[in-house]
Order: structure tokens, then sequence, then C-alpha cells
């Protein structure tokens, strides 16, 4: 997650705690089927993405966000002249696409990266961080791919170096901020779907077979 000296340690790890929360969606997509974890996804994503468009104009939806969670945002997110997704619409609309898109156990495995080696990132990086590189630092890299590699140790099924690719791949999109057409894309978004992209592509070009395997039980 991206360094930001406006948010203290104590807001920065509130966020994060919500942030984590967010891992209940892989656990319970682990004990569900895919069809109904898109049943239960969509209406989410719909919910939050409708506060997000109406917070962003005057209004007491408006009034009651910012009031609630104004603390805990970033400069990116207090800006006015550019409509954007906050962090809960982002994190649910990359659980939707990753369960649309990809295998039950690569979607679990991005999603858990996500969830738990981004705030472990944020909060050693803004704890530890000394060896910066822009608004990111070593420690919190070295968190990020240390907890990935933990995941992909505990996540049942996963190929080991598919998973260390997604780890890797995961690391490396937390690092860098993407923009597209000047529009800075979320590290919600960025880091589950290039770490799923990734572990994909590992299994088409090294185990097809086993990706057949895991597509039949999505």
């Amino acid at each position: 997650m991206e360094h930001n000296d406006r948010l203290g340690l104590r807001y920065e790890i509130a966020r994060k705690a919500i942030h984590l929360s967010s891992l209940a969606i892989a656990l319970i997509y682990c004990h569900i089927e895919r069809e109904l974890a898109l049943t239960l996804l969509v209406p989410l994503f719909l919910g939050f993405f409708s506060v997000d468009l109406l917070k962003n104009f005057r209004g007491p939806v408006a009034d009651w966000y910012h009031g609630t969670f104004g603390s805990m945002l970033r400069e990116h997110e207090l800006e006015g002249e550019r409509i954007h997704m906050n962090g809960a619409t982002c994190i649910t609309l990359s659980a939707l696409l990753l369960v649309l898109l990809f295998p039950k156990i690569i979607a679990i495995t991005a999603f858990s990266m996500v969830a738990v080696s981004d705030t472990m990132a944020a909060l050693v990086g803004k704890t530890f961080g000394r060896h910066r590189f822009g608004h990111k630092s070593l420690e919190g890299s070295g968190a990020f791919f240390l907890s990935a590699l933990a995941i992909v140790a505990v996540v049942p099924n996963i190929d080991p170096m598919a998973g260390v690719t997604m780890a890797v791949t995961g690391t490396l999109a937390e690092a860098f901020v993407f923009r597209i057409a000047g529009f800075r894309i979320d590290d919600n978004l960025t880091i589950p779907l290039t770490a799923a992209a990734a572990g994909m592509l590992y299994y088409l070009l090294f185990i097809p077979d086993a990706l057949r395997l895991l597509s039949i039980c999505r």
C-alpha cells in the first residue's frame, strides 16, 4: 500500500484492520460454489459502488461518508476533481472479477494476498520502512513477499512454483503505482488481478493439465 504521511500509524492500523477483514471473502469462498459466491458478491459490489457514486456529490451520503471515514482517507481519495472508487468498492470488484475469470484456487490465493500481504506491507513499511523508493520501502515490499509465501504454503492444492510466481508478481504490483490516462488504478485491483494472471499463465505454460483440473473444480 502506498505510503502517505497524512495518515498516522493509529489511522493506518484502523484502515488496515478493515482491509484485513476482507479475508473473510476468501475464507467463505473456500466453502461455497462459484455460483453462490457470485450471487453474494454482485449485490455487495453494487452497494459499495452506489455509495461511491453518491459520495462524490453534496448530500447526506457525502456528509456521512466524509464524516465517518475522512480521518482514514488518503490524499488522492480526498481529491474532488475526479470521481474515484474507494478501497471497499475496489476490493469487492477485485473479488468479483477473480471469481468470474479464474479457477477457484487461484482466485483464493490472489485475494488472500491483497487482504493479508498488502496489510503487512503497509504496516511494516509505515513502522520500519527506512530504505525508500518512491512512496514505498524495501521493508514493506519484503513483508508483502514473505507473507505472500506464507499464504502459498497454507492454501491447499496450489502448485508451489505457481504460488511463488504469484507472490513475486503481487509484490511488484504493490510496489508501483499504475495509471491509465492519468487515472490512478487502485492496488486492491492491480495486486490480485496481476497475481492471478501470473499464476494462470504459469499453469498454461508449464502444467496445463493441472489447470484443466482446477477449472473443473471451480
